[in-house]
């Protein structure tokens, strides 16, 4: 497994090495020693979730705040998405910056978002399932998001407008200046 360190602190994109042969293919989709070596700790995951999309679904920017604060370990199984992580640790030098990786069957990568991440994806297959590991269980009332088409955060999901899903949640979320501006 290779892990390569996106321009956000902390957040890393993760090629597995891949063996293939005429039968199909092998490749460890999560090995603690592994992912401790690249990470420099070693993550304890609680729980694991998956979800299915069509094309066109936008899921996010959401994250679980103060204790129940979650890092996800994040790949696709079926299909392709632009998987977004919004950098919103306060005094982070990348405070309000985000990475987009394609994540796809195909290309077999994962993305370890850590704590203090806002996050979501963008469905650009015809649909896509996508499946994380989390260190943190859910807890409704630490729920926190931003709206994911705010024009302060400018994100390129690689959809045209007029092909978006979203949830009303996500319609009606908060904006990013609403969500700094919270004491926290």
């Amino acid at each position: 497994m290779k892990g390569i360190e996106t321009k956000l602190k902390g957040c890393f994109i993760l090629e597995p090495t891949v063996f293939e042969d005429e039968r199909g293919y092998f490749f460890e989709s999560f090995n603690e020693n592994k992912l401790e070596a690249i990470l420099g700790f070693k993550p304890s995951f609680v729980q694991d979730n998956q979800s299915k999309s069509s094309y066109g679904v936008v899921r996010g920017l959401h994250m679980q705040a103060g204790e129940h604060s979650q890092a996800k370990l994040v790949r696709v199984v079926e299909g392709a998405v632009i998987d977004v992580a919004v950098d919103v640790r306060k005094d982070s030098p990348t405070f309000g910056q985000s990475v987009a990786v394609e994540l796809s069957a195909e290309n077999k990568r994962q993305l370890f978002v850590p704590r203090g991440f806002l996050h979501g994806f963008s469905v650009v297959s015809e649909s896509a399932v996508f499946f994380y590991k989390c260190d943190n269980g859910y807890n409704k009332e630490s729920e926190d998001g931003v709206n994911p088409l705010d024009s302060d955060l400018a994100i390129d999901w690689q959809l045209e407008s007029k092909d978006m899903i979203l949830s009303e949640k996500d319609k009606g979320a908060q904006s990013f200046s609403d969500f700094t501006s919270k004491k926290r």
